[in-house]
């Protein structure tokens, strides 16, 4: 018998803000393995370590039959030419899926299927993004203001970082002439 109780987080709209919660920071040191250009990575890390993302999680069993979620919320920003993004994951029990809805910037969710599918959908505030089984999934802020969404996912579904951060993405997100344009990944591992 579950003797868990119902509860409420409140959740600003604007900032991301979930409380209560549990936050995970990542800055510019936490993810430059992820970036093609080390050496604007290097300079950033020394210049201040900038904060690229938080997420901010509530207080939910991580067991079968709970609903995880929480709030992620991306800053602007570029290392190089690359716009700030979060590490990606796909989930450990591959059969599971996610939702993201945007509430407020703009944002591009990049995706690749277990078989070597890939996709990459708009983020603006209204959007709801649906992220399938079998497919990994990565956040990137195009914009100049923070990018916020709130997720729903099966609380056991589990995160490999491992994996994504080996292999990479197919495509990366970069800035040419002030516009945000995907381009096949340099340093793609894994084909």
């Amino acid at each position: 018998m579950n003797c868990m109780k119902p509860f409420n987080v409140v959740i600003n709209l604007k900032s991301g803000e979930l409380s209560p919660g549990k936050r995970v920071i990542r800055r510019v040191s936490d993810v430059k393995a992820l970036f093609v250009d080390k050496e604007a990575a290097e300079k950033l890390i020394r210049s201040g370590d900038p904060l690229v993302y938080e997420v901010i999680y509530a207080d939910v069993p991580e067991e079968e039959g709970h609903l995880g979620n929480c709030t992620t919320i991306i800053y602007p920003g570029k290392v190089g030419e690359e716009f700030f993004l979060t590490k990606g994951h796909r989930h450990e029990k591959l059969g599971t899926a996610e939702i993201y809805f945007c509430l407020q910037g703009k944002g591009k969710l990049l995706m690749e299927s277990v078989d070597g599918d890939w996709e990459a959908l708009d983020m603006f505030p209204g959007s709801a993004s649906y992220i399938p089984p079998y497919w990994s999934h990565r956040t990137v802020n195009v914009g100049t203001e923070p990018l916020v969404f709130y997720c729903i996912f099966p609380a056991d579904a589990g995160h490999d970082y491992a994996t994504i951060e080996r292999e990479g993405f197919p495509k990366i997100v970069v800035e040419r002439n002030g516009e945000a344009v995907l381009i096949d990944n340099p340093n793609r591992k894994g084909c």
